[in-house]
């Protein structure tokens, strides 16, 4: 199973007053994590996958411990859990190599935006997905 690996970078003004990231930038790096993998990473050249847009249905966070400002970027793993007919999910750690700050899943549902409603998962996006397909990892 592959993990999708984003490096994503810390600012500044992502501090709170307690001097750590601040619990809701964290929805940030996954939305910049999670739009990297369906949209940079889709398949094909030109191929319509993911293009159509989508929502966000659910999130679900574990803050396991504070993250502060530094210079060097967190990497955030993404890898998807589930595969429905008209939703995936999307599992995420936000970590450096021996520490994980964040857990976190995302209901994802494709949307047609010219019809103004949810669609089905198509088979080439369900084929891409495939290949990051695994359970998630215990809690430790």
């Amino acid at each position: 199973m592959a993990r999708h690996i984003y490096n994503c970078p810390l600012r500044w003004s992502d501090m709170d007053a307690f001097g750590h990231v601040n619990n809701v930038v964290f929805l940030r790096y996954l939305e910049e994590a999670r739009i990297d993998f369906m949209f940079r990473l889709a398949p094909g050249d030109g191929s319509p996958s993911f293009s159509g847009g989508s929502v966000v249905a659910r999130h679900e966070i574990d803050y396991v411990r504070p993250l502060v400002h530094r210079h060097e970027p967190v990497t955030v793993e993404s890898w998807v859990t589930k595969i429905g007919a008209a939703s995936l999910t999307i599992a995420y750690e936000i970590k450096d190599p021996d520490q994980v700050y964040v857990r976190a899943s995302t209901v994802v549902v494709p949307y047609d935006l010219a019809e103004e409603r949810p669609r089905r998962i198509s088979a080439e996006e369900k084929l891409f997905l495939q290949q990051y397909l695994a359970e998630e990892p215990a809690a430790a």
